[in-house]
């Protein structure tokens, strides 16, 4: 479903991406990681149209995407941080998002396994960071969309809320969507990825299996293989 052909970009004299290509062919869960600065959030916002590359290419659906749009209303995205018009209520959100992207939503059943029925009539401004977090994921699921793109997806969320979004994820997968998720939390990337792409100094150092990946570094689990490759005294 996406292709991304040797794609670079620099911010000043901050080199982010130096010939990143990997592709999302296969249905599943895929995380890309690595650490801060290392240019996942920059590969992210490049498939959306977000950030533009100084050069390479991103195919989606064996389509070229710059200089497009349409193929946007087949991608939800979650960002690591939302930011929402203060003086609307969760509901205006809502409702102004459908009329935007003016495509089928499901958003009911959403609100009702996050418990956001309370919320509807509050303003965002009132809202605690892990609720907001919690209309995100509303705004991302609701239209059905075949690819997923979840920044931190699990940021500021209660336990329950967590339970509820790492289900939600695995249905997603069962449907038989592409998932491209990015975390810190390994265990998250042990319990749901079915590859994952680690990203070290704008460019690709692995993409396979979490267990690929530990044979190769020869640890125990994902998070002391990620802290052999950035620490090879460990």
């Amino acid at each position: 479903m996406i292709r991304i052909e040797n794609l670079h970009k620099q911010f000043g004299k901050l080199k982010v991406l130096d010939g990143v290509s990997f592709s999302a062919e296969k249905k599943g869960i895929i995380a890309v990681l690595g650490p801060n600065g290392s240019g996942k959030t920059t590969i992210l916002k490049s498939i959306l149209g977000m950030v533009l590359p100084d050069k390479g290419e991103i195919f989606f659906d064996e389509k070229p995407v710059l200089g497009s749009w349409n193929y946007r209303n087949r991608i939800g995205y979650l960002p690591q941080m939302a930011r929402f018009p203060d003086n609307l209520t969760v509901q205006e959100l809502i409702d102004m998002i459908k009329n935007l992207r003016n495509i089928k939503a499901n958003e009911m059943e959403l609100i009702k396994r996050f418990a956001l029925g309370d919320s509807l009539s509050k303003k965002l401004s009132n809202l605690s960071g892990g609720t907001k977090q919690k209309v995100n994921i509303v705004l991302t699921f609701m239209f059905d969309a075949p690819l997923l793109i979840l920044d931190e997806p699990t940021a500021g969320l209660d336990p329950v809320s967590l339970i509820q979004l790492k289900e939600l994820i695995k249905e997603e997968r069962a449907k038989g969507k592409t998932l491209l998720i990015t975390t810190h939390i390994m265990s998250l990337v042990e319990e749901l990825s079915d590859e994952i792409v680690f990203l070290l100094e704008g460019k690709i150092y692995f993409q396979g299996t979490v267990e690929a990946l530990q044979l190769q570094t020869q640890q125990i689990n994902l998070e002391y293989s990620i802290a052999k490759i950035l620490e090879p005294n460990v």
